[in-house]
């Protein structure tokens, strides 16, 4: 039932209308009147008869693909792209296989899509990230989710939660209606159940005064109570296309407002920008009942569905606003819900998931992009209409991932990351190559990282948990900062490292060691930050002049360990001048192996790095 209400109404006649024939005739007016079932029970014959040809694999294959039948579309469309295909049709065939879990063949036929369409965001975004998958497998869990027991055999979808305990959904369960030709279940209903402090839902009834003999909803509520926006059909309203051709009467959905008066809702009225030639739906109200966000295939959108809104001044209602590329793609976006918090949930089969239809979210007070919520709720099958009740601490979505739509609840998996910071605690510089050491209450380490170019490391912790940030860094006294408790997206630790300052004696500074590479004589990022304390030695004893000496270890030759350490003096030397060091007051030479601090051969490794040294000797103080 979630494909009725995402793509009825642009489902468009496929293939060349040239092929249609006498053959096809029966088969073509169920698919045109939406009957998909009855529609591909009828190409199948002709496709396991002599009749076949790849208009009837074309219109077999979109039969199965508008009832999400991935299993069947992906045979057919797989004989269908025998012959070259629209763009569309290559994108679809693709939708199929990642839905039954074929990624590879679903990459190969996305190039196809790309080649003939490069100028399709949807084309874009998978050329710029065509191995998306294993990073979007690897988020964190954003929620534990368990089916709701308010599911039944037939659709269900499109829960919310009201501040009153209230559950209204859409269902198909009232057998007492005449069935959908669409997929042979009843037409949908309007329920209401109570949703119980263990979490369970119980109750469920329809909707006493809002259900027609047509589809019903789904439904959002004010946050008052008192005001319900829902989706039913422009027959009410007598407001439909006749097409003499398919003998037919198209109708579209409409959104409609009623109120409550007492415990009944009455007074239903169909909005203003309700139109016969687009379905506006899938309404969402914001927390002060000023914004409405609906789904439409109305003209100025990016394609397919899209996500818009309008403004609400009582009964007046602004000109819709299309919510823009950050949300809206060439296919089909629906289903949005806005939270208390300004945070926006909404379906896609346009952007980077799973397959068929991913739940994504985004900050509307931020202005990010959309985002994956990932697994567990979203599969390779349709998965849509989240909705979240923030003072609940509550979401609802809903999935066909079992064969039949079903409503599942999501509860929040409380997950924050911690942005460790680490700064030298006198310069205030950013501190790159620190080790940042989380550990937790019980002392056991959740992660072990080093700083990158920018001083940072970011790990995700559970929230709700203190944890500390044991630092440290060659040249630093080490530090241990508490990450503080917390329920928001991202904790910053800031974390402050004192620099291990020089020991001045009468006759030298003495440093920590200063390292090159193999081989080498330029500075490298360790070495600087301890010749930046010999800096700071000299501008405070304003008149000391310093020698400084390089050596090396005893391997190589007399000459080659001569000139390296007499390069590494000098780029020590350059370097203190280039922090505004006066040249008269520094200078250095190289004396090779020929002063070992330790006198051994042949010498241990300790012993090496004893003798590879560099000194710095106070001429004048």
């Amino acid at each position: 039932m979630r494909n009725l209400y995402v793509t009825l109404s642009f489902v468009m006649v496929s293939g060349i209308l040239s092929a249609q024939n006498q053959y096809t005739k029966t088969a073509d007016k169920l698919f045109n009147r939406y009957e998909y079932v009855d529609a591909a029970k009828e190409y199948l014959k002709l496709a396991e008869g002599s009749k076949a040809d790849n208009y009837v694999y074309k219109q077999l294959a979109e039969s199965y693909y508008n009832v999400f039948n991935t299993k069947e579309a992906s045979k057919w469309y797989a004989k269908v792209v025998e012959q070259k295909q629209d763009a569309e049709t290559y994108y679809k065939y693709a939708q199929m296989l990642k839905a039954e879990g074929n990624f590879k063949e679903a990459d190969k036929q996305m190039q196809q899509f790309a080649q003939l369409a490069p100028n399709d965001q949807r084309a874009k975004t998978f050329l710029s990230n065509p191995n998306y998958l294993p990073a979007l497998k690897g988020q964190s869990k954003l929620y534990d989710i368990a089916k709701s027991d308010v599911s039944s055999d037939k659709t269900d979808f499109g829960a919310v939660l009201t501040n009153d305990n209230n559950v209204y959904f859409a269902s198909a369960r009232n057998t007492s209606k005449r069935n959908s030709n669409f997929n042979e279940e009843p037409y949908l209903d309007i329920y209401k159940a109570t949703y119980n402090a263990n979490g369970t839902i119980s109750d469920a009834v329809a909707v006493d005064n809002i259900n027609t003999k047509w589809h019903d909803g789904p439904a959002s509520i004010t946050s008052d109570g008192n005001t319900m926006y829902y989706g039913s059909e422009s027959f009410n309203e007598k407001e439909y296309v006749k097409d003499k051709a398919k003998k037919s009467k198209f109708g579209k959905i409409y959104l409609y407002k009623a109120t409550k008066e007492g415990d009944k809702w009455s007074n239903s009225k169909p909005l203003p920008f309700n139109n016969k030639e687009y379905d506006v739906r899938n309404p969402s109200i914001s927390k002060d009942g000023k914004t409405l966000y609906f789904s439409s295939n109305m003209p100025g959108g990016f394609g397919g569905e899209d996500i818009w809104k309008v403004a609400v001044n009582g009964d007046e209602y602004g000109t819709p606003e299309n919510l823009g590329a950050k949300v809206n793609t060439e296919a089909n976006e629906s289903f949005p819900f806005i939270t208390d918090d300004n945070i926006l949930f909404f379906s896609s089969n346009g952007k980077q998931g799973f397959g068929g239809y991913d739940i994504f979210k985004m900050d509307l007070n931020k202005g990010t992009e959309a985002m994956n919520v990932g697994e567990p709720v979203n599969t390779s099958k349709d998965d849509f209409a989240f909705t979240y009740n923030a003072t609940k601490k509550v979401g609802f979505f809903s999935s066909n991932r079992d064969g039949v739509d079903n409503i599942y609840k999501a509860d929040p998996v409380c997950n924050v990351q911690a942005l460790v910071r680490v700064k030298d605690a006198k310069t205030g510089k950013v501190i790159e190559g620190a080790t940042v050491m989380l550990v937790d209450e019980k002392q056991k380490t959740v992660s072990n990282q080093t700083t990158a170019l920018n001083g940072e490391t970011l790990t995700g912790v559970a929230c709700y948990t203190a944890y500390s940030a044991q630092v440290s860094k060659s040249g630093y006294e080490s530090g241990v900062f508490e990450v503080t408790k917390a329920e928001n997206e991202q904790v910053v630790v800031e974390a402050l490292l004192t620099p291990i300052m020089p020991i001045i004696t009468e006759k030298e500074v003495i440093l920590e060691p200063i390292y090159f590479e193999f081989n080498k004589s330029n500075i490298t990022a360790e070495g600087a930050a301890e010749l930046d304390k010999l800096v700071a030695v000299m501008n405070e004893y304003p008149n000391m002049v310093i020698f400084a000496k390089s050596h090396t270890d005893s391997r190589g030759s007399d000459k080659y360990n001569m000139n390296l350490s007499d390069r590494r003096a000098k780029s020590t030397v350059q370097y203190l001048i280039s922090k505004g060091i006066a040249k008269d007051r520094i200078s250095g030479q190289g004396f090779g192996e020929s002063e070992p601090k330790v006198a051994c051969k042949p010498c241990n490794e300790e012993q090496y790095a004893q003798n590879r040294r560099s000194e710095f000797l106070i001429v004048k103080k």
